[in-house]
């Protein structure tokens, strides 16, 4: 299993806005964006921060609407890193994590079975992947807007020896990179 960070970023290297809001970034005119659907054909398991999931929840009304659930996720295990009791929309498979990434590695792989784990966000969380040696790829679509705050995409000190691009493609307004993450040296 690899563990793959994929989001989106601001040029100013920001995923959400000060109030945790993505709109900014559906606010971007696109016709092309990578093939969601291939890249989701791989992933076995998806990850989040708590943030990341109660954003998901509100913007589409998932609680309300389970139903929208698998056109998003389908049926793999979502781990959700929280402290708290949060709410799961009926028919999908969250599972709620408090502890460390280390600690929770295991069930995580165990879940993936033959495919990745994705960490949808936020990038403190994928920073403690990173932190615990279990970060393999970090791919982020640069969008053409500047944040002056918010959350950013990976809250972490990384060198440039700990980063080897991969690959670079155009989609409309946005730059999709592929960063191979390496070993500490």
């Amino acid at each position: 299993m690899r563990v793959i960070y994929n989001t989106a970023t601001s040029l100013s290297g920001f995923i959400a806005d000060e109030e945790n809001s993505l709109a900014w970034l559906f606010s971007v005119d696109s016709a092309t964006q990578p093939d969601h659907e291939a890249f989701l054909s791989g992933i076995g398991v998806l990850v989040s921060g708590s943030t990341t999931y109660e954003w998901v929840l509100r913007e589409e009304d998932l609680v309300a609407h389970p139903e929208k659930w698998p056109a998003y996720y389908g049926a793999r295990p979502y781990y959700v890193f929280t402290s708290r009791d949060l709410p799961v929309p009926e028919g999908a498979d969250v599972r709620f994590v408090r502890g460390s990434v280390a600690e929770a590695l295991p069930a995580i792989r165990g879940a993936a079975g033959a495919g990745d784990a994705w960490v949808i966000g936020g990038g403190d969380l994928a920073g403690q992947f990173l932190d615990a040696g279990a970060l393999d790829e970090v791919q982020v679509s640069v969008a053409p807007a500047a944040l002056t705050g918010g959350a950013p995409v990976l809250p972490r000190r990384v060198g440039p020896d700990r980063l080897r691009l991969r690959s670079a493609e155009r989609f409309d307004q946005f730059a999709h990179l592929t960063y191979d993450v390496l070993p500490p040296s």
